[in-house]
């Protein structure tokens, strides 16, 4: 029995020694020798594309396998560091300040854009843009020609980069007078992206700059508690005004939408493509390896009657995986971790052939949409805004819907983004970590990817009785002519289950003395009685402020729906006001100083703190407290550029 025993005993172990050891998540915290926490630190397992970047917070994850060796550390300024890879999941890594780095940095200065050169991060692993390995499957046709993406293009450590990152110029609104201009019209906006954007570069230790700072996004980052919708009308309206923050002798006005919010299952089936660029400048640890993690996270929400299709594109563009059931989830994710980086950028054939495939995959009631991964950098084929913005309006009519999803930065070209989003039916975020990929994939799953309506129009009319002026707050690209609103063939912004969207306008109240912009009197027709009108106005608290309408199609619709409100408008105290308004005005408070707005009037950072402290509510991702961070890390910044 003993012999039995002992024979087993050895078995066992024999079986522990030869059993593969099997992947591991490495986390840590990165500083520097002061010990200042690190954000935006790029994290590479040496030789591979597997990478991350560090949290506002300097915290890493990252997965390693078995015969991974070192992880290398890279920041901008700091000396490029090797660890080697123990049996401890917890590396912390103090960076030291590079002397030679930090003299590669050159700042120039043309009127309000700034380029400069950095140094990028570790290049040391392979780059090839190709699907890794072939693939053997039932179209091998369609994986033969690897040799269409692969590339010369293999930068050394330490390959210099020029900035070229594109945005969008912002001219900011000004007020209008209500006895001219009665009306407001825009489109809703449901992107995120100047958000998280703005937070890289803070993270980064850089003010942004002052086009990547569109207000309406930044707000609209964060949820608010606002009612759910209740009859036939996909979407509440919530309505709050109270005094301007940053201008004592104005009010500010709270305008939300909240979307009706589905379970997951009872969303309708999805048909996806997944567009991903994985061109030579998708190499860095914040775009390829941080998409592949981030497209992790959305094929495990997959269910089995949603159906993923995989489009990429470099010098040309090929399918690398056909339409694949969401229960086959192994062979998704094995398509997506043998993609590897290298070539130019068919942007322009990779939306041509990814519109292909979603129309042939095409579910009826169901949800269509294409996902596009990239950097923006298109620069082959189909390349100009207006190019690419024709093309796109063109196939959008066939009810495919589309997703933006940016990464990286140094050639990122925002303005770009925008487009395809706006013009695609779609929304747009910017992927700056792996948390930020949680947030769009899996605590915000269905506004990312299912539209509730579309074609969302707001117009609201200011009663001159209540408002002599009104200053809507960002919106700048999203501004209708007052006739669009009626005009069904008029395209507009759409909104996802459970999203909500806000506005804020800055109101002159009747009876102001405050002057504005006259315009001349008219030579054909007569603003005398106009000008009597205006001179007559006296406030009346007991009217209604304004009248909201809005109008929206149904995702399959092309015929729109009107909803009409009329409000009474009770000015509120500040301290009296919800969660939902403070938090936004300091958002937005926070933009006009970012921006350096004309508007910002007496706007201060100490305001903003106070403002989002005391609407911090129980903020349960933690997003709101995070804000706070960043306005403080702002401030620290200030004296770069002579910020107030």
């Amino acid at each position: 029995m003993k012999a039995i025993i002992s024979i087993l005993t050895v078995l066992i172990f024999s079986a522990f020694s030869i059993a593969p050891e099997q992947s591991r998540i490495i986390n840590g915290i990165v500083k520097d020798e002061a010990g200042n926490l690190l954000p935006g630190v790029s994290v590479v397992v040496k030789g591979t594309s597997n990478g991350t970047v560090t949290d506002i917070n300097g915290a890493y994850q990252i997965p390693v396998n078995v015969n991974d060796k070192y992880l290398v550390f890279t920041y901008i300024g700091m000396e490029q560091k090797e660890v080697r890879i123990t049996k401890s999941n917890r590396i912390n890594v103090v960076l030291k300040t590079s002397r030679v780095a930090l003299e590669e940095i050159v700042f120039t200065e043309h009127e309000s854009k700034k380029s400069y050169l950095m140094t990028t991060a570790d290049m040391s692993a392979p780059v090839k843009g190709y699907v890794a390995g072939g693939r053997k499957g039932r179209h091998p046709g369609r994986y033969a020609k690897q040799s269409h993406y692969q590339s010369s293009y293999a930068p050394e450590a330490g390959y210099v980069q020029h900035n070229t990152e594109g945005y969008s110029t912002i001219h900011e609104n000004g007020f209008k007078d209500v006895t001219h201009n009665p009306l407001s019209t825009f489109s809703i906006d449901v992107d995120k992206a100047s958000y998280s954007n703005v937070r890289r570069f803070l993270n980064m230790g850089q003010l942004p700059p002052k086009d990547a700072v569109r207000i309406e996004e930044m707000i609209n980052y964060f949820n608010y508690d606002y009612p759910e919708p209740q009859g036939k009308h996909p979407f509440s309206v919530y309505t709050e005004i109270s005094r301007c923050p940053w201008n004592e002798s104005h009010q500010l006005l709270h305008v939300g939408l909240k979307g009706k919010s589905i379970d997951k299952s009872e969303l309708p089936a999805s048909n996806l493509v997944l567009l991903i660029d994985v061109s030579g400048s998708m190499s860095a640890a914040n775009k390829l390896p941080l998409l592949k993690q981030a497209f992790r996270m959305l094929v495990n929400e997959l269910r089995p009657e949603d159906r993923v299709a995989m489009v990429v594109y470099a010098g040309a563009a090929g399918l690398v995986l056909e339409s694949t059931p969401g229960s086959r989830k192994e062979e998704i994710i094995a398509a997506l971790d043998q993609l590897q980086s290298g070539g130019s950028t068919a942007g322009g054939a990779g939306l041509k052939l990814a519109y292909k495939v979603a129309q042939e995959n095409f579910i009826e009631e169901g949800n269509n949409r294409i996902i596009l991964a990239t950097d923006g950098d298109f620069n082959v084929g189909a390349s100009s805004n207006a190019e690419m913005e024709r093309m796109i309006e063109e196939k959008r009519e066939h009810g495919v819907f589309m997703t933006v999803l940016g990464f990286g930065m140094g050639n990122y070209k925002d303005d770009k983004m925008e487009i395809i989003a706006d013009k695609g039916n779609g929304n747009y975020a910017y992927i700056d970590n792996i948390q930020e990929a949680r947030k769009v994939f899996i605590t915000e799953f269905g506004g990312t990817l299912f539209t509730i309506a579309k074609d969302v129009k707001f117009q609201i009319e200011f009663n001159p009785a209540r408002v002599k002026g009104y200053r809507l707050v960002g919106y700048e690209n999203r501004l209708l002519n007052d006739e669009d609103f009626n005009d069904d063939k008029k395209d507009a912004g759409e909104m996802g289950a459970g999203h909500t969207v806000t506005a804020l306008y800055e109101v002159i109240p009747a009876g102001s003395d405050e002057s504005l912009k006259s315009i001349d009197p008219l030579k054909y027709q007569s603003s005398r009685e106009k000008q009597k009108a205006s001179a007559k106005v006296k406030a009346d608290l007991s009217a209604e402020l304004m009248t909201v309408k809005l109008r929206y199609k149904q995702p399959d619709g092309n015929t729109s729906t009107k909803v009409e409100i009329a409000v009474k408008g009770k000015v509120l105290e500040l301290d009296e006001t919800s969660d939902n308004f403070r938090f936004s005005a300091a958002i937005a408070e926070f933009g006009l100083i970012l921006r350096n707005s004309q508007y910002r009037e007496e706007a201060s950072i100490e305001q903003v703190i106070s403002l989002a402290k005391s609407a911090r509510g129980e903020d349960e991702e933690g997003y709101r407290s995070e804000f706070l961070k960043l306005v403080k890390l702002a401030d620290a910044l200030k004296d770069w550029t002579g910020t107030k």
